[in-house]
């Protein structure tokens, strides 16, 4: 995570000062937002709008490193233009795209199911058509000292912004956790960050649990990524329980465009998204070769996006907050059925829990553009392992012995296997394998710690019958061994069926445990484990237990993209 404090301000056009946030109700901002359209206006250089975000510095390379494309750039080349217009406002946006003044949508997936009651018109459907970036760490939720996991968030109260990135996350996480938006109280901002009508701002008040918010304002507010000290502006017992570094296949970043603008110019699209998929990648090398076209670049981006060219190094950490999406992943984004992650996934997520919210009707819903990636360029599928095996089941084994497994703990869930049972099959488990399986994609910066545990009635039987202490302690190490093999069988059988259903897991992600008898359903009496009373208790103490675990501050148990070769 980026240790910084960008100084972005991401303000709506409607932004008030006041001594204490100005909370705004949903349903006022949608009905600011006209329901009459206009056909697109007739322009040779049509606006495009950007939004303070490291995916749009790709964007700003595309059109010449300028707000109007320059002849020379990848869109001037290609044969269009443009005028960059930055609109952090989406209702702003949604305004301008009802008016005809720009065809063009820039958002979240969750942005656009939030509005889709407002763009219901067929002629205004958006056709989503390309994935910018994922945020992989330029978000967070930051939570008061009476919060340890999502699941405790229910009837609190949480703040994020109005029609901002962070609806997306905020759903998915109480999805995850058992909950639903109806579970929380919502206070809606019209700021993202800047101003005293931020979520930051707001968790200053007494009556604000937690809050979603960029990274920097979160680092700010924790005293550095730690617990929150009280002490030059953090916020005492603060801290950041989860971040897009451990939940990076959250928030997509996207364009859409008008149902109406698409059918008459389907080749100004398709050549568009041809041209931005190229410019992520010349952007990438161009960051880390240097030299004048990327200072060029960086002033001119920072200018744009942070309103001084002197933002170098905010403007780096915008772009390092975000998995920039390349040929391969637009095409796996849009058209892969079996990614756990794509598209319309992502959008029926943000989608159901605002309808079941009563929200949004979800009754309208977007289309997608489908592009032949074949003819974009080689589609490459190179994934590569971000973890390191080795620091990954040491650092779980360190909390363990420090009993710290639990604070870092975000969801957790069981499996029960029969006595003697050695084989995990999918015909069996399929539930609790989907269920793994869309922790570790979603979460795929987060690490899953399997951990076995033995029934404990050999034992007990052995110690009743007067067994020396040698043979005990020989059953509890058997018991170990025992509860590890099955642990790590789980795994394996979990990484299989997800192969079979065309779903690739980083084995490296797993950390293997066996506690054997040491952490029984049924507790510890004394210093042995209690007799289970009943068939159920019996059967309770044989199980697999996954613990999705939060390790974003721990750094070695990442392997750099750069080493990777990514």
């Amino acid at each position: 995570m980026q240790k910084r404090i960008i100084g972005a301000l991401l303000l709506s056009a409607t932004t008030t000062i006041s001594a204490s946030p100005n909370y705004v109700n949903l349903d006022v901002i949608t009905a600011k937002v006209s329901n009459t359209y206009s056909a697109v206006k007739a322009h040779n250089c049509k606006e495009l709008p950007i939004i303070t975000w490291g995916g749009d510095i790709n964007t700003i390379y595309a059109n010449g490193s300028a707000l109007k494309t320059k002849n020379n750039s990848l869109i001037g080349q290609a044969g269009l233009c443009f005028e960059l217009k930055r609109i952090d406002s989406f209702p702003l946006q949604l305004a301008r795209y009802k008016s005809g003044k720009t065809p063009y949508l820039r958002g979240t997936m969750g942005m656009l199911a939030l509005a889709s009651d407002t763009i219901k018109n067929p002629a205004l459907k958006p056709v989503i058509f390309h994935q910018l970036t994922w945020s992989a760490g330029g978000d967070a939720l930051v939570v008061k000292s009476n919060i340890r996991k999502i699941k405790q968030l229910k009837n609190k109260t949480i703040a994020l912004q109005a029609y901002g990135p962070h609806v997306d996350y905020l759903i998915k996480l109480l999805s995850d956790a058992g909950l639903t938006l109806s579970d929380v109280n919502i206070k809606w901002l019209p700021d993202l960050t800047g101003t005293e009508n931020s979520p930051l701002e707001a968790m200053y008040e007494n009556d604000i649990d937690a809050a979603f918010m960029t990274t920097p304002d979160a680092l700010a507010l924790t005293s550095g990524n730690k617990v929150g000290t009280g002490a030059e502006g953090s916020i005492k017992g603060a801290k950041i329980l989860i971040s897009t570094k451990s939940a990076p296949r959250i928030i997509a970043d996207v364009y859409a465009v008008r149902a109406d603008y698409y059918k008459a110019n389907p080749i100004e699209v398709e050549t568009l998204t041809r041209v931005l998929i190229n410019a992520q990648s010349k952007v990438a090398k161009l960051l880390k070769v240097k030299g004048q076209e990327e200072e060029v670049l960086v002033k001119s981006a920072a200018k744009y996006l942070l309103d001084s060219e002197l933002a170098r190094d905010d403007l780096l950490g915008l772009y390092a907050d975000a998995e920039h999406a390349d040929l391969a992943q637009s095409q796996s984004f849009f058209q892969n059925k079996d990614d756990r992650r794509n598209a319309i996934r992502i959008y029926q997520e943000a989608a159901l829990g605002l309808t079941k919210a009563g929200i949004i009707t979800g009754k309208h819903k977007p289309k997608y553009a489908n592009f032949d990636y074949s003819q974009f360029g080689k589609i490459e599928h190179n994934k590569k392992s971000i973890f390191d095996a080795k620091q990954v089941n040491s650092v779980v084994a360190k909390k363990k012995q420090q009993g710290s497994l639990d604070d870092a703990e975000l969801f957790s869930f069981e499996v029960f296997f029969k006595p003697n049972q050695k084989t995990f099959t999918s015909n069996i488990y399929q539930t609790e394998f989907e269920r793994v399986i869309d922790l570790a994609t979603t979460y795929a910066g987060a690490v899953i710690s399997v951990e076995g545990h033995s029934d404990v009635m050999g034992y007990l039987r052995r110690k009743q019958s007067g067994s020396s202490p040698n043979i005990l302690n020989r059953i509890k190490q058997s018991a170990r061994n025992l509860s590890l093999n099955r642990a790590q069988s789980v795994r394996d059988s979990i990484i299989d069926y997800a192969q079979s259903q065309h779903v690739s897991l980083d084995p490296n992600q797993f950390a293997i445990g066996g506690n054997g008898i040491s952490q029984p359903k049924t507790g510890i009496c004394g210093v042995d484990p209690c007799a289970p009373q009943t068939s159920e208790e019996w059967r309770s103490n044989m199980r697999v237990k996954f613990r999705l675990i939060q390790v974003e501050t721990e750094a070695d148990v990442f392997i750099p993209l750069n080493a990777s070769g990514s």
